[in-house]
C-alpha cells in the first residue's frame, strides 16, 4: 500500500528512485549541495521553484531545510545511503532469483550436489549480464506474458493447496494471531522476521524501475493480479508445510503438483531472469541520476532503444554487478546466507524512501500534517520491526549489502565532495570580462581560422582553463564558444528549452557562450549532432540579434531555443534575403551578465544600428567560413590535490581515492565522443 498508492505518486515525471525524491525536492527548496545547482545556474533554468505563503507549513520546512549547510549535506547522505542500497540490492536480486530457481533441479534429483546447482546458476547469470547490450526492447515483449503466467501459476497452485491439504490456514488473516505469533515464541519470532522480509522484496525496486510503466498500470496490475496471486502462493506454502511440516526447506517446488512440475520450473527460472533484469535495468538507472547529477564518476551510458529513454546500458557497471553476483552465487551457495543479506539491502532502501517522502509530503504535495504523521507511523511500525531482525542477521550474511553499500557510498561522497570543491575553486579563479575586453579584439593573439569549442562547467564569465590557453600559446581561433554541459536534478529538459546563446563582448570579438542543459535521463547527443546543432543555433543567434539591433541598444540578450524554433523558418528566410524584419520583444528575455562593453566603444548608438544592417550578411558568410576551416575542442585536463596542510583523511581521500577514480573513469573527451584530431587539452593543477 505504500509504494503502489503513496510512494509511486511522488515520482519525477515517470521516474522513481531515491534520487527522483531529491530532485522534487530541490525544485521546491534550496537543498542541492550539487555543483550543477548554484545560483549562476538557476538563473538560466526556466524551472522555477513553487511560491509559499508565508506562514505555511511549508514555507516552514523549505527555511527550516535551507537554514544550514549540515541539513542539506544530511539530506545528500541519506539519499546516497538510499541509493548505494539500492544497488547492492541489484546486485542481491539476480543471485537470489537464479539461485532459487536452479534448486528446483535439486528437488527431484536429490542426489544432486549444490555445487551442480550453483554452477547453474553462475552459467544462467553469465548469460543474463552478457546478453544486457542489446536491450530490454529487443526481448522486454516476452516479460509481460512470463511474468502474466507465472503469477497465474502460482496463484492456482495456491488455491489447489489450500483447498487439497487445510482450509483452516486461511484463520492466519486474523490479525490476533499476529500477537500469538509473538507471545509463543518470543525472540525467534523476533528473528525469523528477517526471513519472512523475503515476502515483500521487489516492491522498492518497482519504484526504482518506474520509467518502463505508467504508474496507472502498476496500480491496477499490483492490486488486482500480484497482490491477490501472492496471497494465495504464500498461504497455499503454508497449508501444505502444516501437512509437510519435513518440507520447509523446498516447500515451494515440494507443493507443485509433479504432472506440471517441469513445465512450473521453467516459467519459475524465466520469471527468475524477468525478475533480475529488472533490478538490474533499474541499477544503470540509479547510476545514469547519480552521475548527471555530479554524484558517480563518468561512465559510458548507452541508450539501447529510440523510443524509450529509460532503457540503458552501462558496459562498466554491467561486468562489475556480474562479478559481484557471481562471487556473491559461489561464495554463500545456499538461499538463506543471501536472503539475510537481501532483507537487509531491502529494508534499508524502504526506511530511507520512508524519511524523504516526509518533506516531500509536506513540500511537494502541501500534505496536512495529520496526513504526514499517519504515514510515518504506519509504515515505521512495519519496516522498523522488519529492519531490527534483519539486523541481528548481518553476520549471517547481512553484512554482504553493508559492505557494497559502504564501498559505493565512499566512492560517490568522495567524487561529489572533489567534484564541488572544483567547481568553486573554477568558481573563484574565472577571469574577468573586463581583462578579455582589455586584450582587443584579436585577444592579444593572432586569430587563425576556425572555431574553438571551450568546454567548461561555468555557466558565466571566462574559465580560468581559457586564459591558462592563451598565456601559453601565441594563438586563438577567429570564433570561440564557451560550451557548459548542464545536467540539471529533472528527469528531462525539452528539446525547445535546451540551448541558450549569448554573446560575449562587442560583435568583432567573435565571442560566444552556449549552455546546453539536459535532464538525468536525456540522450547526450554524439559530437556530431552535438556540434551541428550548436553551430546552428549560434547561426540563428546571429540572424536573430541583428533584427533586434534595429530597434535596442542592447548587444548583449538571452535566447533559448524554443523561442527560436517558433520563427527559424522565417530567420533562414531573412538572412538569405537580407532583409530588415523587425520581430517581436516577446520573444526575447534580456540578460547583462556577460555584457561588459568599453564606454568608448564605437558599437553603440545610431553606429550599432549601421554595424548591424551592414556587416549583418558578413558576419554569417565570416562564420561559415570559420566552420569550413574547422572545429577544435578545447577540454580542461584538472589534476586535483588536497592542500599540504590538510588533514590525513582528507589527503587520502583527495591524492588516493578521487586520484584513482579519474584516471578509471572515462575521460571528457570520451563522453564527448571528441574525435581525437579535434582535441586540445589544457592541464592544471588545482589545490583544494
Amino acid at each position: 500500500m505504500k509504494y503502489v498508492f503513496v510512494v509511486l505518486r511522488a515520482n519525477d515525471n515517470g521516474q522513481g528512485g531515491t534520487f527522483a525524491l531529491y530532485s522534487l525536492l530541490c525544485r521546491h527548496a534550496k537543498v542541492s549541495t550539487i555543483p550543477n545547482q548554484h545560483k549562476t545556474d538557476e538563473e538560466l533554468t526556466t524551472y522555477s521553484r513553487q511560491t509559499y505563503e508565508e506562514n505555511s507549513l511549508a514555507a516552514k520546512v523549505k527555511r527550516w531545510l535551507e537554514g544550514r549547510a549540515y541539513k542539506k549535506n544530511c539530506l545528500l547522505i541519506l539519499v546516497l545511503i538510499g541509493t548505494c542500497t539500492a544497488i547492492g540490492d541489484g546486485i542481491l536480486t539476480p543471485a537470489i532469483s537464479v539461485l532459487s530457481a536452479s534448486g528446483g533441479i535439486r528437488v527431484q534429483n536429490q542426489k544432486m550436489s549444490t555445487d551442480v546447482v550453483v554452477v547453474i546458476a553462475v552459467i544462467i547469470l553469465i548469460g543474463l549480464f552478457s546478453m544486457q547490450h542489446y536491450g530490454t526492447d529487443k526481448v522486454g515483449w516476452l516479460f509481460a506474458p512470463i511474468v502474466l503466467l507465472w503469477f497465474i501459476l502460482i496463484g492456482t497452485i495456491g488455491a489447489l493447496n489450500i483447498h487439497k491439504y487445510n482450509s483452516s490456514v486461511l484463520k492466519a488473516y486474523n490479525p490476533v494471531y499476529i500477537y500469538r505469533y509473538f507471545q509463543r515464541g518470543k525472540s525467534k519470532s523476533w528473528t525469523s522476521l528477517g526471513g519472512i522480509m523475503l515476502s515483500i522484496t521487489g516492491t522498492e525496486a518497482l519504484f526504482a524501475d518506474l520509467c518502463h510503466f505508467p504508474v496507472l498500470a502498476i496500480q491496477i496490475a499490483f492490486t488486482l493480479v500480484v497482490f491477490p496471486c501472492l496471497l494465495l502462493a504464500y498461504t497455499g506454502q503454508a497449508a501444505y508445510i502444516i501437512c509437510n511440516k519435513d518440507h520447509v526447506v523446498d516447500a515451494f517446488y515440494r507443493a507443485i503438483p509433479d504432472a506440471i512440475y517441469w513445465p512450473v520450473f521453467i516459467i519459475a527460472t524465466l520469471a527468475a531472469i524477468v525478475a533480475s533484469q529488472a533490478t538490474i535495468s533499474a541499477t544503470y538507472s540509479i547510476i545514469k541520476q547519480a552521475h548527471a547529477l555530479g554524484c558517480f564518476p563518468r561512465v559510458s551510458v548507452v541508450h539501447t532503444s529510440k523510443k524509450f529513454l529509460g532503457q540503458i546500458y552501462i558496459p562498466d557497471i554491467n561486468w562489475v554487478l556480474m562479478i559481484l553476483c557471481i562471487a556473491v552465487t559461489a561464495g554463500f551457495k545456499n538461499q538463506s546466507q543471501i536472503g539475510n543479506a537481501y532483507g537487509t539491502a531491502v529494508v534499508i532502501v524502504m526506511l530511507v524512501t520512508t524519511f524523504l517522502m516526509v518533506p516531500i509530503m509536506l513540500l511537494v504535495w502541501k500534505s496536512h500534517w495529520i496526513l504526514v504523521v499517519t504515514f510515518i507511523v504506519l509504515s515505521l511500525m512495519v519496516e522498523l520491526p522488519y529492519f531490527t531482525a534483519c539486523i541481528n542477521k548481518v553476520d549471517q550474511g547481512g553484512w554482504v549489502p553493508l559492505v557494497v553499500a559502504i564501498a559505493f557510498f565512499i566512492i560517490m561522497y568522495v567524487w561529489h565532495f572533489c567534484t564541488v570543491k572544483r567547481y568553486e575553486f573554477e568558481m573563484h579563479s574565472k577571469v574577468s570580462m573586463a581583462w578579455i575586453l582589455g586584450l582587443g579584439p584579436s585577444l592579444g593573439l593572432v586569430r587563425v581560422p576556425g572555431l574553438g569549442f571551450v568546454y567548461t562547467e561555468l555557466a558565466s564569465g571566462v574559465p580560468l582553463i581559457f586564459s591558462h590557453f592563451i598565456t601559453n600559446l601565441p594563438a586563438i581561433h577567429s570564433v570561440v564558444v564557451f560550451v557548459c554541459v548542464k545536467y540539471l536534478p529533472v528527469y528531462t529538459v525539452p528539446v525547445e528549452e535546451r540551448f541558450i546563446m549569448k554573446r560575449i563582448g562587442p560583435k568583432n570579438f567573435h565571442m560566444f557562450r552556449c549552455v546546453a542543459r539536459y535532464g538525468y535521463k536525456d540522450i547526450h547527443k554524439k559530437d556530431d549532432d552535438f556540434e551541428k546543432m550548436l553551430l546552428d543555433r549560434l547561426l540563428i543567434f546571429v540572424r536573430l540579434e541583428s533584427m533586434m539591433d534595429d530597434y535596442s541598444d542592447s548587444e548583449d540578450f538571452t535566447m533559448m531555443e524554443n523561442k527560436t524554433e517558433r520563427s527559424s523558418n522565417a530567420l533562414l528566410l531573412t538572412g538569405k534575403a537580407g532583409s530588415n524584419t523587425m520581430c517581436s520583444t516577446g520573444d526575447l528575455s534580456y540578460s547583462s551578465q556577460d555584457s561588459i562593453v568599453p564606454a568608448k566603444s564605437p558599437l553603440r548608438g545610431n553606429s550599432l544600428t549601421r554595424y548591424s544592417a551592414q556587416t549583418f550578411g558578413d558576419e554569417l558568410e565570416f562564420l561559415n567560413r570559420c566552420k569550413d576551416a574547422g572545429v577544435v575542442h578545447i577540454l580542461g585536463n584538472t589534476i586535483v590535490h588536497a592542500r599540504p596542510d590538510s588533514g590525513i583523511i582528507k589527503k587520502v581521500a583527495v591524492n588516493y581515492v578521487y586520484a584513482f577514480l579519474r584516471k578509471a573513469c572515462r575521460e571528457n573527451s570520451v563522453i564527448f565522443n571528441v574525435p581525437h584530431e579535434s582535441l586540445l587539452n589544457v592541464g592544471q593543477i588545482y589545490y583544494i
